[in-house]
Order: C-alpha cells, then structure tokens, then sequence
C-alpha cells in the first residue's frame, strides 16, 4: 500500500478528533441536547449504525469484530451483547477514554478491547467481520481501494463500510470548503460516487477474491453516508 496521501491524512484526522473536536464529537454521540442542525446528523448517524449492525449476525458468539473508528463505542456495544469480541480502535485517544466511560453495566468490559491506533495496523491480526462506519470517508479514493485491500486481507467472513456518496450537495460543500483559512478547515470528506468505487474495487487484485453486497444510502440533514457490504465471493 502506498503510504503517502494516507499517512498525511490520518495524521490530520488524529489532530481533529482528538483536539478540535473531541467535545463536540463526545456530546453529538450522546443524548444530550444538540442544535437541529446537529440533531439530523446525530439521527443520520443512528440510521446508519443500525444498518450496518443489520448486516451482522443476530448470534455473534465465537467471532471476532473490527470496529475500524469506532469513536464513542456505540457499534462495539451493541455487537458485544451479539456475543462477538470486538477490537475498537479510534485515531483519538480522547474518544476512546470516552468509550469506556460510557461501556454499560450489562457488557463485561473483557467483550470489549478499546484501542486508541491506527486500524490497519497488522498487530490487531485477524476478524470475522470489520465494520469501518464513516471512517474512510477523509480519504482519497485510492486510498480508499487499498485500505479495504488492507483489511480483506485479514477478514474471513464480510466487511461493511460507508463512503461519502457523490451528491450535488457534497460536492458543493467539498468545493466551498476549499475556501476556507486551511487552520480553520475540518479534515474534507471527499465524495465518491458508487460506480468509481465498484470499478476500483473490481480493478484490484487484492480484492479479487471479494465482491459488493447491499448497500444502502442515509441522508438525514446534513449528514449523507452510504454503507457498502463487500462479501467474499
């Protein structure tokens, strides 16, 4: 995997996440009061959640889940009472101290291995199922492709993911963003429209032995994510 645009990018997500908005991050992924703007995220984001969580078995007993970004913890929690065990890696160390302050009483904290990390790192080793929920969306679309080659690479069973959807909206805000002082700037999500991504995924010999399942489109507001289910053949 080439490294360059990747490493450059994580590096800012780390930044971000972990300092510029780590408390605005830990109070949308909680229940507490938000501004209707981030009120259709945050519904967005529930949306999504259990789509992908849809995708899994109702019996997790004996597999082994990535949960690729997993901010708060949210998706962990809900796949540990599956019975699965689960890494949870985060590039923020913040959110992950916040992940398991929130770990409910009903989910034995050993279900849940919470790292602050890098999630293709090989040391994580092997799952049954990766879930990435809008964490490669900051990436370039190579980067994308060779991130999910990545961790095929140590997947026996599925990976569902989400990407930033091509839309007129998205693009316009990618566009205006660029405007922006660069110190002010959020790390830009970077759209991709479905059919860019299925022909890189095709195109990659890495990924040969895998193919798209569903997916499913999530536009809430101002959040709009699609979820991917890439499935081996």
């Amino acid at each position: 995997m080439a490294l360059g645009s990747y490493i450059e990018r994580r590096g800012e997500l780390e930044t971000y996440f972990d300092r510029t908005a780590a408390d605005t991050w830990a109070k949308l992924t909680s229940d507490a009061p938000v501004s209707g703007i981030r009120a259709t995220v945050r519904a967005g984001r529930d949306e999504m959640r259990n789509t992908l969580l849809s995708w899994l078995p109702a019996d997790m007993t004996g597999t082994r889940l990535l949960d690729a970004g997993c901010g708060t913890g949210a998706l962990s929690i809900e796949a540990a009472r599956r019975g699965a065990k689960i890494v949870a890696i985060d590039l923020s160390p913040t959110l992950v101290a916040v992940a398991r302050e929130r770990l409910p009483d009903d989910i034995d904290p050993a279900a849940i291995d919470f790292r602050s990390g890098d999630m293709l790192d090989p040391e994580l080793g092997e799952f049954d199922f990766v879930v990435a929920m809008d964490s490669l969306i900051h990436y370039l679309p190579h980067d994308i492709c060779r991130m999910l080659a990545t961790l095929a690479s140590r997947t026996r069973q599925s990976m569902a993911v989400t990407f930033a959807p091509k839309t007129p909206l998205l693009t316009l805000m990618h566009f205006v963003g660029g405007f922006f002082p660069r110190a002010d700037r959020a790390p830009a999500i970077e759209p991709i429209s479905e059919k860019t991504l299925r022909g890189l995924v095709a195109e990659d010999p890495l990924l040969a032995q895998w193919q798209p399942g569903r997916t499913h489109r999530v536009s809430s507001g101002f959040y709009t994510s699609q979820a991917l289910e890439m499935v081996r053949r």
